[in-house]
């Protein structure tokens, strides 16, 4: 945090440049802002999302570009059971930027990448997904308008709980799964999030899912994915938050994943022996 006040944020390949921020630790005392973009991983929305009833009397519209599915539900009760009735529009969208963090205030852009926003909202978020969208276009940000947000949070899932577990799992990059041994666990996963999706009542062609899958990994190719990000600088991972959401659909249903299961035992593995390795805080 000292580092991005001091310095700024510098961004590093595709969209590159030096921009200023106004770094805090914490938001009170702030004026409350006009647009709120919620960017904090999916396993902290709850936090953030109490910090923040705290600090405002009222709240913005607010964006979620998480991963994982029904993330609203980490922001909306909160805010509801905290007094804020009603709560600020809270718009939903998905996203494909490629972020890399390379150190305090420095980020490699792998690609261009895009956010996808529902073209079709309810009536009480339509002002809130025009403003965003607006506002991401200013940015020079590219923003597709869908029929159908719910599918493209599904598609979304679908390759990150592919992609996220086995790059993470051995230290790979995105690119190295287009080659077996890797490329046939990630469709394993793809497999069976496939059946959790069509549980959900969203349905992918085998041809469907596997085209997005490797489009993206080719996209992509020389990023290493948030979670083996996560996992390497200390962080907890969106394992249960992606791939344990897809457990808990296909469980409700007497439907079993193996692979999923697996994938979710592995990584919780190494956080455990990360964790373990840590060198104690001494105290005198």
């Amino acid at each position: 945090m000292p580092a991005i006040r001091e310095h700024g944020v510098t961004i590093e390949g595709f969209r590159s440049g030096k921009f200023p921020v106004d770094a805090r630790e914490r938001i009170g005392g702030l004026p409350i802002p006009d647009a709120l973009i919620l960017a904090v991983k999916t396993f902290d929305l709850g936090q953030a999302a109490r910090e923040i009833a705290d600090a405002f009397p009222s709240l913005p519209p607010t964006l979620l570009p998480q991963n994982g599915l029904r993330v609203e539900d980490r922001v909306l009760p909160v805010w509801t059971l905290g007094g804020k009735v009603p709560h600020p529009p809270v718009v939903r969208v998905v996203h494909s930027l490629p972020a890399t963090w390379l150190g305090a205030g420095r980020v490699r852009q792998a690609g261009e990448g895009e956010v996808i926003i529902s073209a079709e909202p309810p009536a009480e978020l339509r002002a809130a997904t025009a403003r965003f969208r607006d506002l991401l276009l200013s940015t020079g940000i590219p923003v597709r308008e869908v029929q159908d947000l719910r599918r493209e949070v599904w598609r979304k899932t679908l390759v990150n709980a592919s992609i996220n577990p086995v790059t993470a799992d051995h230290g790979v990059t995105n690119g190295t799964l287009s080659d077996d041994p890797w490329r046939g666990q990630a469709l394993a996963l793809l497999r069976e999030a496939r059946t959790a999706a069509a549980i959900d009542g969203v349905e992918f062609t085998e041809e469907e899912a596997e085209g997005d899958l490797f489009r993206v990994v080719r996209a992509t190719s020389e990023n290493r994915s948030s979670m083996l990000q996560d996992l390497e600088r200390g962080r907890p991972t969106e394992i249960e938050d992606i791939s344990g959401s897809l457990l808990a659909i296909a469980e409700a249903r007497g439907v079993e994943l193996p692979a999923t299961r697996r994938a979710i035992e592995r990584i919780l593995g190494h956080v455990a022996r990360r964790d373990r390795m840590r060198s104690p805080k001494l105290s005198y």
